[in-house]
């Protein structure tokens, strides 16, 4: 097959992981920075200029488009669909994915389990947001962040109502969620592949740190799944239509509840936890269908 690699950096651990498991498979592999795509628009002649040249003859694409280009990269993985090129992640599950508010609807309505969630437009009843989700502490979050970048606890009443304020002076857009104490600072992550779990980690906070992300120096082990936390996440996946994902969930006395569905889920924590060639995986699940 050929391959295209949507990717702004070739020397990210899970671009330079996806080459080698498809160059091994004996798959051309092409890294192309969807932002420096040119689409072409033409009735039932979809073209992608790149570098000087037309991508042509392409089996499959793999996207790895980072959040704060997701309009962009979106519109490009569409041009290949035109294209009639298989992509791992569709341009719909993508924009499904990124939505944080739009999500948590879908997830909601196929029956996932969620942390108890309140979205406003910048009500001034920042009292009532607070009792909605359970009161004191709560989770923030700015409708954009990743990574856990902006992602607030509000141990007290007066801090949640505080924080909401100045959110909402500032016209930033944010999601009150309840706490979760029972998670302990800690969450899972399943990676999902064509319909199955290939793999599974529990994600624990540095002491003092409510968020688990390995970029804010969390740690991560590998976990083996209860049938119940499997099932949350192939729901989950299929609720957005997502081919590959990265599931995280926080282990509840309610069961697990879902946090969010990563449609581009980095390659690193899960390969380095579980010792997989989750790489391999994805190419295999190209192969698959392209055939």
């Amino acid at each position: 097959m050929r391959i295209v690699i949507l990717s702004r950096n070739p020397k990210l651990y899970s671009t330079r992981r996806l080459v080698e498991a498809a160059t091994k498979r004996k798959h051309e592999v092409i890294v192309v920075d969807h932002l420096k795509c040119n689409i072409e628009i033409e009735k039932r002649s979809p073209k992608i200029f790149y570098k000087g040249e037309y991508l042509e003859n392409i089996d499959a694409i793999i996207p790895r488009i980072g959040a704060s280009v997701t309009f962009y990269g979106t519109a490009v993985i569409r041009q290949f669909e035109m294209m009639k090129v298989f992509s791992a992640v569709s341009s719909q599950a993508l924009v499904k994915s990124r939505d944080k508010l739009s999500s948590l609807q879908i997830l909601a309505r196929a029956g996932v389990g969620l942390p108890k969630t309140v979205f406003t437009n910048y009500t001034k009843d920042v009292e009532h947001v607070v009792e909605s989700v359970g009161g004191a502490p709560l989770i923030l979050k700015l409708l954009e962040g990743t990574q856990g970048l902006g992602v607030v606890l509000a141990e007290t009443k007066n801090a949640a109502t505080s924080v909401l304020e100045a959110f909402n002076g500032l016209g930033a857009r944010v999601i009150a969620q309840e706490f979760i104490k029972e998670a302990g600072g800690a969450d899972i992550r399943a990676f999902v592949v064509d319909g199955k779990v290939i793999g599974a980690m529990k994600r624990q906070g540095k002491e003092g740190e409510f968020r688990s992300n390995l970029h804010r120096g969390g740690n991560a082990t590998v976990i083996e799944l209860t049938d119940e936390e499997e099932k949350t996440a192939l729901k989950a996946t299929k609720a957005l239509g997502l081919g590959v994902a990265g599931v995280d969930m926080l282990q509840s006395s309610k069961g697990p509840l879902v946090l969010e569905v990563n449609s581009s889920p980095g390659l690193e924590g899960i390969e380095v936890a579980t010792g997989k060639n989750i790489a391999k995986e994805i190419i295999r699940y190209l192969e698959i269908h392209v055939e």
